[in-house]
């Protein structure tokens, strides 16, 4: 090979090698930036949402048809169903005033009233927690002799503002609701809601968000399922209603539901309650599984709206 065609070859090779380094460099330099950006807005949705330490208020009891409860239990009582419910701040209730605008409560509520049965309530879970303490909240329960006939579960929303995996989260879940399948107990998952209907969490950060919620609520529902549970949906049915009022279906905290919302929770959650003791009739209700709400209102969609309705301009 001729001395100037080897130059040429070496110069060709410094030049692809120094082409691929500032590629390097400037998608590292738009990965930092994206980073630090996310970073910025994750530290002010906390500053818009408040770390919440308090408790949820307390309806544990027994409740009858005739209107009374919650009245404390006692081994003595004669209960047709026990409800107990497990899992983070949005099982407790947390947002609300009273015990009776609590999810839990409103469902015992209702199923007392559909079905005349005497029930006892038990609320099992715990602020701030996530899928890794779960089944802790189940032992708990079941080592007092307490299994419930039916057991309600609601959990995921803190794994994902946590970053917890996926797929770890979803095998959480499955595992605590193995222990209760295997006691006996039917057990209800609702599962994570879509928390791209937080509008308090700004753009961009609540689209990731929002896609990461809904990839935990898809495993969560085969790690339900394949461990003997039902997995009720959440995402589309709440986020309509959530994105339609924000101030009515939120709590003053702008993450936590109102009682108008745990209300709408609850309706959701009923029917596969009253399936599982046995008394609802005819096929249950099948919810939408993807909030196509919230996804009218990404980012990437609502950017594609707009330049079309820009160049639906410039040819009109």
């Amino acid at each position: 090979m001729a001395r100037g065609d080897s130059d040429d070859k070496a110069d060709r090779i410094l030049r692809d090698v120094g082409a691929t380094v500032v590629a390097a460099g400037a998608s590292a330099a738009a990965s930092y930036a994206a980073y630090s950006y996310l970073n910025s807005q994750a530290a002010q949705a906390r500053r818009v949402i408040p770390h919440r330490t308090d408790s949820a208020p307390n309806g544990d009891g027994v409740y009858y048809p005739d209107g009374r409860g919650p009245i404390p239990y006692s081994r003595d009582m004669d209960i047709d169903v026990h409800l107990a419910v497990y899992g983070d701040s949005t099982a407790a209730g947390l947002g609300v005033e009273t015990a009776e605008e609590t999810p839990g409560v409103q469902i015992v509520r209702n199923l007392v009233r559909e079905t005349g049965k005497v029930v006892r309530y038990s609320n099992k879970a715990i602020v701030g927690a996530t899928s890794k303490g779960l089944e802790a909240q189940v032992d708990a329960s079941l080592i007092t002799r307490n299994r419930p006939d039916v057991a309600v579960i609601l959990i995921g929303a803190n794994d994902v503002t946590a970053v917890n995996g996926v797929r770890a989260s979803a095998h959480r879940l499955g595992a605590a609701v193995r222990l209760l399948v295997d006691e006996g107990s039917k057990v209800i998952v609702g599962t994570c809601p879509d928390l791209g209907m937080v509008t308090a969490i700004p753009q961009p950060l609540r689209s990731v968000i929002r896609q990461y919620s809904l990839r935990l609520a898809a495993a969560q529902r085969s790690a339900v399922r394949s461990n003997g549970g039902r997995a009720v949906p959440l995402a589309d049915v709440l986020a309509k209603e959530f994105l339609a009022s924000p101030a009515h279906m939120f709590s003053p905290d702008n993450y936590h539901p109102s009682a108008a919302g745990y209300a709408l929770a609850a309706s959701i959650l009923l029917p596969e309650v009253l399936d599982a003791v046995g008394e609802w009739e005819g096929p249950l209700p099948v919810p939408p599984e993807v909030s196509e709400v919230a996804e009218s209102r990404k980012l990437v969609n609502r950017v594609k709206r707009l330049v079309s309705l820009g160049m639906g301009s410039q040819t009109g």
